[in-house]
């Protein structure tokens, strides 16, 4: 294992072209890969918005995916790993929890206005570096787009802290929805130059067929965009809660959903875990880890 800095443990963040196109399924497959090499890694979103929530406590809450997350690090899921969870309520209004606990209900526009940079955004930084004291890496998840410029000045998930924190950046695209390529240049296009810089990598996910196709694109990405290609990831089939609303105890996590009304499926933690290998053993196979770890986090083993 390595051993760093306990202030300056490494931080590596995955951000996407767009919501859904893997971020959370890499955040999960990355933190196993990292705890099997013995490293001391932990998830982190700063803010998400979900309906779909994990209860710490009875009254604490954080979304549903960074609680798998924190299991597939081999952690407790705590609100320092979802410090800002929003929870929508309709008409653009949402029930905003900081560290797992409702702080108020507000408008989009009073969020962005009077709570993101004022108190959500030094929130996010005390949460980080409590991390970064009790472990090695930390795998940050973006939210939706970093390119979305109408709110990029808001935008605290994404490139605002990988600023402020420094953080190398993987950009992953789905190729299942068509315009992969189209999504990786546009977003590097709109970024900032300062936050191009902090890109160093992509990864194209959920694809089947002859990889020798995307030669030629992944080529023209490589050169006009100075980011390496650094995985194909195929369509894996595995099952995680992600939609599912999350009931933990002390031994197992309990999730039901209730399909039309007539089933319920319950994902013990043993169950979780081996879900969580096949995702990791799969991507593994199929990402460049040397090149991340000596490249992009550079790490020293």
């Amino acid at each position: 294992m390595v051993k760093n800095d306990l202030e300056h443990a490494k931080i590596l963040m995955v951000q996407g072209t767009s919501s859904g196109a893997g971020k959370s399924t890499l955040v999960i497959a990355l933190c196993r890969i990292l705890s099997d090499l013995g490293f001391r890694v932990c998830p982190f979103k700063a803010q998400n918005m979900s309906s779909k929530i994990f209860n710490i406590s009875k009254s604490e809450v954080i979304s549903n995916i960074q609680a798998v997350q924190a299991i597939a690090a081999r952690k407790k899921p705590s609100w320092k790993i979802n410090p800002i969870l929003l929870i929508p309520v309709g008409n653009y209004r949402s029930r905003v929890f900081i560290k797992g606990k409702f702080y108020a209900e507000m408008t989009a526009s009073k969020y962005y206005k009077d709570f993101v940079l004022q108190t959500g955004f030094p929130l996010v930084l005390e949460s980080i570096r409590a991390l970064r004291q009790d472990n090695d890496i930390l795998i940050v998840e973006g939210a939706g787009s970093p390119a979305e410029i109408n709110i990029a000045k808001y935008d605290i998930a994404n490139m605002l802290l990988a600023e402020k924190t420094e953080s190398p950046v993987l950009l992953i695209s789905d190729i299942e929805r068509g315009g992969c390529f189209a999504s990786l240049v546009g977003t590097m296009e709109l970024l900032q130059r300062k936050h191009q810089k902090l890109v160093k990598g992509f990864l194209i996910n959920k694809f089947r067929g002859d990889k020798g196709l995307l030669k030629n694109a992944i080529k023209y990405v490589q050169s006009a965009k100075n980011m390496e290609c650094l995985g194909i990831i195929p369509k894996i089939d595995f099952s995680l809660p992600e939609e599912d609303s999350l009931d933990g105890t002390n031994s197992k996590i309990d999730l039901t959903h209730d399909n039309n009304n007539s089933k319920h499926f319950t994902y013990s933690k043993e169950i979780l875990d081996q879900q969580i290998d096949i995702l990791s053993t799969e991507i593994r196979k199929n990402i460049e880890l040397e090149f991340i770890l000596d490249k992009v986090l550079k790490l020293t083993r």
